[in-house]
């Protein structure tokens, strides 16, 4: 089935200004239903914008919004009642945190007993059932995202739309916090968009990706086939591409068309000892390992696992040998 049969989210020539200037332009996006489509790219290339008009908080010049193929500003109070929504700011009301997952259900009339049931099951989801009769003021950052979440769950949305939802929290916290998300998406499957600035997290929780530049949606598809073949130089900048080079230049043995650049992620990059590259500098980087190298004229840089790199005992003016797998190998030809 292709993507457009099962899109439960669709975007048609869309466009919003702000201040007169066009800040979106997307001809076409489909969103599938029960997967996560992430929205990725640099700031200002708007991902919130989309978001925004996905949410009818932002009314486009031109353009159409479907829901299971039905106009979404046909009923502004009927589409928003089949979607929920979470954001870097919780947003929680003063109120306990009982209250405050409880709020959207009620706006919604369901009737007291199922709104605590709810409320309950989502709170003892997310781990925080002992919080219920916290007041929202006296949470930590974590605890107010886990509340925002359990409160974005509890309505059973068809449809989540997130923005930057785990951005605003420690890492350790956001690690745990990312997991539990995950397990729980895997369960309920709602069509979900999710905006993030954090490669590691488009990676982990998209199905799809969708990633903006300028305004502009520049690649859809897979995570990883965005992340490993990216259509052009920018985009490969932004993913996080280090090794790009032009076909003029390169070393190892590999080929290219003329005039064409090659990418090649560092994490791919194998090395051992004696060679022909030269290691320029050793930075230490969280799991991984960070080394610049020459190889002749041209730089390099390779990540190797912490335990690896120990492993070879290699230093700085050291010789190295470099392998790059042939599928680690990106072309962009001259034409794209």
């Amino acid at each position: 089935m292709s993507a457009a049969a099962d899109a439960h989210l669709q975007v048609r020539d869309l466009a919003v200004q702000r201040g007169g200037n066009t800040v979106l332009e997307i001809d076409a996006l489909d969103i599938p239903r029960g997967l996560v489509t992430v929205v990725i790219g640099p700031n200002g290339s708007g991902k919130s914008t989309l978001l925004g008009a996905l949410q009818l908080v932002l009314h486009p010049v031109r353009g159409t919004l479907t829901l299971d193929g039905e106009p979404m500003d046909a009923d502004p109070i009927k589409t928003r009642r089949r979607m929920s929504a979470a954001f870097q700011e919780p947003l929680l009301l003063s109120m306990s945190v009982q209250a405050n997952v409880e709020l959207p259900l009620r706006l919604r009339g369901v009737n007291r007993n199922r709104r605590r049931e709810l409320a309950e099951h989502w709170l003892e989801r997310f781990g925080i059932a002992s919080l219920s009769r916290r007041h929202a003021r006296q949470l930590s950052g974590g605890e107010a995202q886990r509340v925002s979440l359990a409160r974005a769950f509890a309505s059973q949305p068809e449809v989540m739309l997130l923005d930057e939802p785990f951005a605003g929290v420690d890492a350790p916290t956001r690690e745990g916090l990312i997991t539990d998300f995950a397990e729980i998406l895997s369960e309920t499957r709602p069509t979900t968009v999710l905006v993030t600035h954090d490669r590691d997290e488009a990676l982990r929780l998209g199905d799809q990706t969708a990633l903006l530049i300028g305004g502009q949606l520049r690649q859809i598809g897979p995570p990883i086939e965005i992340f490993d073949h990216p259509a052009d130089r920018e985009i490969a900048e932004f993913v996080g591409v280090e090794n790009i080079l032009r076909s003029d230049e390169l070393p190892l043995g590999i080929e290219a068309p003329p005039d064409s650049l090659i990418c090649i992620r560092s994490e791919h990059i194998v090395l051992e000892r004696g060679g022909d590259a030269t290691v320029r500098r050793v930075d230490p980087s969280g799991a991984m390992v960070r080394v610049a190298l020459s190889v002749g004229a041209v730089e390099l840089t390779a990540r190797s696992p912490r335990p690896v790199w120990h492993g070879l005992a290699i230093d700085v003016g050291d010789s190295v040998s470099v392998c790059v797998p042939p599928e680690a190998v990106h072309v962009i030809a001259a034409a794209d």
